[in-house]
């Protein structure tokens, strides 16, 4: 049963800034805009474009409740300010690039296809959406449902989108971090390999006597060549408070990894604070590791 009490809260905060913004709006400033937008059905459908701005707040609000923890998107450019049962509030972190896309997505609790919300983020000079209405397609087969509609996520579905061959996943651990200057450290790393990518699952403690702190960016750097850029995935989105650790996932595509027998992870945040790992190893994603 929907909470419309819980919901109406958020929802008339979120009206009422974007009327209060609307009035105070100066001249030449970004014209708001509140439209509906029909998700993707199938993964060859383009992504829906939701407009967003660093001085505005975009809210999407959705058909029916979705998974608020399956939420991903890039939390050094996408800040969500919110998420409840049915809605997200976002706000760019500075305005993207006039050739920058950020993909944000989360799934719908109920499994029906389509599964997931996707949504390709940017920034438009001329106008910002301020409420987006999302709209789901009817499955083709509505009529006739079938019980090879899968809950998602699957392991599966790491098969058939080809994260995963018969090669496997292979698996790495790194060594614990003792807190340095930065009052930072990680008590577990363990380093991923698959079908065209490397993934870090690290958790990130942060001391007791510092502020809290979010980390907003992650480079790989190995001995040869540049630094590679990483998509860092903060599982909960949130900052981390003083004396706890939070779970964060460091995602960089091989197609750019040189060769090189270890790299040094650096995970940057909030007052210039970072968190620096040494001698992360991915396995060699090899046939014989199967044999």
């Amino acid at each position: 049963m929907l909470q419309p009490f819980r919901l109406a809260l958020p929802l008339m905060l979120a009206l009422a800034w974007g009327t209060a913004a609307q009035a105070q709006r100066p001249t030449g400033a970004r014209g708001e805009r509140k439209r509906s937008v029909t998700i993707a059905g199938t993964s060859a459908d383009p992504l829906p474009v939701v407009r967003v701005a660093q001085d505005t707040m975009t809210l999407l609000f959705f058909p029916s409740p979705i998974q608020r923890k399956s939420l991903t998107f890039d939390d050094s450019r996408i800040r969500v300010l919110d998420a409840g049962e049915r809605s997200v509030i976002v706000q760019a972190v500075s305005d993207l690039r006039k050739d920058e896309q950020q993909e944000m997505g989360v799934f719908f609790a109920d499994g029906k296809a389509p599964a997931r919300a996707a949504f390709s983020l940017v920034t438009d000079p001329a106008e910002v959406d301020t409420r987006i209405d999302v709209q789901r397609p009817a499955p083709p087969n509505e009529t006739c449902p079938t019980d090879a509609q899968s809950k998602v996520p699957q392991p599966e579905d790491f098969v058939l989108l080809g994260y995963v061959d018969e090669m496997g996943v292979t698996t790495s651990k790194v060594n614990i971090i003792e807190p340095g200057a930065q009052g930072l450290s990680s008590s577990k790393v363990v380093s991923f390999r698959g079908k065209g990518w490397v993934l870090v699952d690290l958790l990130i403690f942060n001391e007791p006597d510092r502020p809290a702190w979010t980390p907003r960016e992650a480079r790989l750097v190995g001995r040869v060549g540049g630094p590679l850029s990483a998509r860092l995935v903060n599982v909960q989105g949130v900052a981390i408070p003083p004396g706890e650790e939070r779970r964060m996932l460091v995602v960089a595509n091989t197609q750019g990894l040189e060769v090189s027998p270890s790299f040094t992870l650096e995970v940057r945040g909030d007052g210039g604070r970072s968190l620096t790992i040494q001698k992360v190893r991915f396995p060699t994603h090899t046939p014989e590791r199967t044999r």
